[in-house]
């Protein structure tokens, strides 16, 4: 029989395959993961993505609304790089958000529905597409707002509700909304026959005026499907199943306990704000922040599994 000797001080040598395992296990038992929505703020679930899929993260269905739809579009297509090269490329030229003489060349005052549609049919291009669809589906949550509210009135519903559910009541998952008549769609990514057919959802997923236009999907009036939930987790199939959620913004309440679904938020408020278009070391502190993020947790797995993640967040 073969003798196993320990010298004192020293760790066992097997410990850090085990504890490598156990992160591995705890990742990889997660069925669903979410994409929460803020704009910019979702470079930080990119820098998560980036330390946890390679350490066993590997869900088998994902949802995200609004920029945390098209973040997720983006990483499973394989083109995270890409994309942030591009942005970084477009924050370095565009010195303001809003330009007010574009309204005299007949544009609009805000460049970021067109600094944003280009950007998705450059990155999300029919190879990309293609390899989109052999990734797990990716359902896009928009909102429908209710039939006896007006266009401009219904916006404006829409954001007061939202603004009441976050500022007011704080919620993680809203309620406002819903009570007014918006209604939630979910559609799947994958089933977008061409690149501008999924532009055209992740826009309507993210459609802000004044930020974007007034947009329709499918005829009917659509806006930022966070006005319902910003934090889609009933856009999933199956939202019981064991489910990891990626938020973009800190809650002051405690976050939710639960033995099937784990909430990951920022460990401080993400440097860089939603719609800001000049801040390229915003979205690299925002990467930066995610990485770390993940990194911690990751230490955290290694010496307690999977109760690391559905214990009381300790950030």
């Amino acid at each position: 029989m073969q003798q196993v000797f320990t010298v004192p001080g020293c760790a066992d040598p097997a410990a850090p395959d085990a504890d490598a395992q156990r992160a591995r296990d705890a990742l990889a038992g997660f069925d669903n993961l979410v994409f929460a929505g803020g704009g910019n703020r979702c470079w930080w679930q990119s820098g998560v993505w980036e330390v946890l899929r390679p350490a066993g993260l590997a869900p088998r269905t994902i949802a995200g609304v609004s920029a945390g739809a098209a973040t997720a579009c983006m990483l499973l297509a394989g083109r995270g790089e890409s994309a942030l090269a591009h942005y970084l490329r477009i924050t370095a030229t565009l010195r303001r958000n809003f330009q007010p003489e574009r309204l005299l060349r007949g544009e609009r005052a805000f460049p970021h529905a067109q600094i944003y549609r280009e950007a998705l049919l450059r990155l999300l291009d029919a190879d990309a597409l293609q390899q989109l669809r052999a990734q797990p589906p990716v359902y896009v949550q928009v909102a429908r707002p209710p039939r006896w509210l007006p266009g401009h009135s219904a916006l404006l519903a829409g954001i007061l509700a939202y603004q009441f559910d976050k500022k007011v009541r704080r919620a993680l998952h809203p309620r406002a909304g819903r009570a007014l008549g918006f209604r939630a769609e979910v559609l799947r990514a994958q089933d977008c026959a061409t690149a501008e057919q999924l532009a055209d959802l992740l826009l309507a997923s993210s459609c802000t005026p004044p930020f974007t236009p007034a947009l329709t999907l499918h005829g009917r009036a659509v806006l930022d499907g966070g006005m319902v939930d910003n934090v889609p987790v009933h856009a999933l199939p199956e939202p019981d199943a064991p489910t990891l959620v990626l938020l973009t913004r800190r809650y002051p309440r405690p976050l939710p306990r639960s033995g099937a679904r784990a909430y990951l938020q920022p460990s401080r408020p993400v440097p860089v704000s939603g719609w800001d278009y000049t801040n390229g070391a915003g979205i690299r502190a925002a990467i930066e922040l995610g990485r770390h993020d993940a990194g911690a947790l990751l230490e955290r797995l290694r010496r307690e599994g999977r109760a690391a993640l559905l214990d009381a967040p300790r950030h």
